[in-house]
């Protein structure tokens, strides 16, 4: 298995550029790193087989879909059992408005990246869908005016 001190510079310039263009053809992507065809591809795929690589997707503008209310939701939840907590990641993943969820350490348990409509959406998807996730004790919404950085965008 690959370990990442293992990542040689072509290994790093590959993963620097598919980062920032995914569907670059191996053609395209060996000249950039300066690799002929196959070393590129084999390399790529060695990638990919140790999991530096875990997909290719589209990025899409969520404001083209109407989807550009973002909120963060900072959840505390009311037991922290290992059984508690999954039974919350497990209903979480079956929310779409979700987007992003990450457990934290600090004063609250999760934060939520929320995607909506608009306000009224989101307090919609806030009352009847995050409220209600297992073991929610409480919840702290913050609305996000601008993304200044976004990696994915």
């Amino acid at each position: 298995m690959l370990e990442s001190d293992e990542l040689d510079r072509f290994d790093k310039a590959i993963l620097a550029i598919l980062r920032q263009d995914g569907r670059l053809s191996v053609t395209d992507l060996s000249k950039r790193v300066g690799l002929s065809k196959t070393p590129c591809q084999i390399r790529l795929k060695r990638l990919q087989a140790n999991g530096f690589i875990t997909g290719f997707r589209a990025v899409v503008d969520p404001a083209k879909l109407g989807q550009d209310h973002v909120a963060f939701v900072e959840v505390k939840l009311t037991d922290t059992t290992e059984k508690a907590l999954s039974a919350f990641n497990a209903a979480v993943r079956q929310v779409p408005e979700i987007e992003q969820c990450h457990m934290i350490a600090g004063a609250f348990d999760y934060l939520l990246k929320v995607r909506t409509k608009d306000i009224k959406s989101y307090r919609q998807v806030l009352g009847e869908t995050i409220s209600a996730l297992p073991n929610v004790g409480n919840t702290s919404t913050h609305v996000s005016m601008q993304a200044v950085k976004d990696e994915l965008t």
